[in-house]
């Protein structure tokens, strides 16, 4: 397969941005550009990359910070579920509370992640999962032939996503995960949206969120 994953850590929550791009035809999509978009377009001009897409888990302010610069700069399209305009809609406030930073108005959606579904880059076929419980329209993405997954914020490297911030739900979340991430095998990559990556059986095992 002729996908190459690129990882950068981004702002000062240190969310996971993933840039995956195609060799055979140059394109590429970006997952979660949470902000530093110059260190983001550095890699993009490194890797040569043509960026068509930005797909983002979920839109809490601290994974979107960098779309309006990226999508700008690249004319990618921008993607998120349905559930998560209210989620958009809040960013730049929660953005203000967090960081003092002044940011908005939030960026327009050019299509929705429709789940479940599916999406292709060259060889590389991505499902789509629906997580809510962290954010009522977090997604996953999940590349079968890889054995990995995408997960944003909804499980961590033993722990999962907060519940505590609107829209959140601690019950959807234990279930959302337990129905759309402990159902794939246990040697599929786990790529968080902060933190290292882990595995879906090193979580099963370990995780004490997800114990019981």
């Amino acid at each position: 397969m002729s996908i190459h994953l690129h990882h950068l850590i981004v702002g000062p929550l240190e969310v996971n941005c993933f840039l995956l791009h195609d060799d055979a035809s140059g394109e590429g999509w970006l997952i979660d550009p949470g902000d530093d978009a110059e260190d983001i377009l550095d890699l993009i001009r490194r890797t040569g990359a043509r960026i068509t897409r930005i797909l983002n888990t979920h839109a809490h302010f601290d994974h979107v910070l960098a779309v309006p610069a990226v999508r700008a700069a690249t004319g990618a399209t921008f993607h998120l579920h349905r559930d998560e305009l209210p989620v958009l809609a809040w960013a730049p406030a929660a953005a203000q509370t967090w960081l003092g930073l002044h940011w908005g108005p939030p960026p327009a959606v050019d299509g929705y992640l429709e789940t479940p579904g599916t999406l292709q880059l060259g060889e590389m076929l991505l499902e789509l999962r629906h997580v809510p419980g962290h954010s009522p329209g977090s997604v996953i993405f999940v590349d079968h032939a890889g054995r990995r997954a995408w997960v944003g914020d909804t499980v961590f490297a033993g722990s999962i996503g907060r519940t505590d911030f609107p829209g959140c739900s601690y019950p959807l979340l234990i279930a959302s995960i337990r129905r759309q991430i402990l159902s794939l095998p246990d040697d599929y990559t786990l790529y968080p949206g902060h933190g290292p990556f882990t595995t879906v059986g090193r979580e099963r095992r370990t995780n004490p969120f997800l114990q019981g």
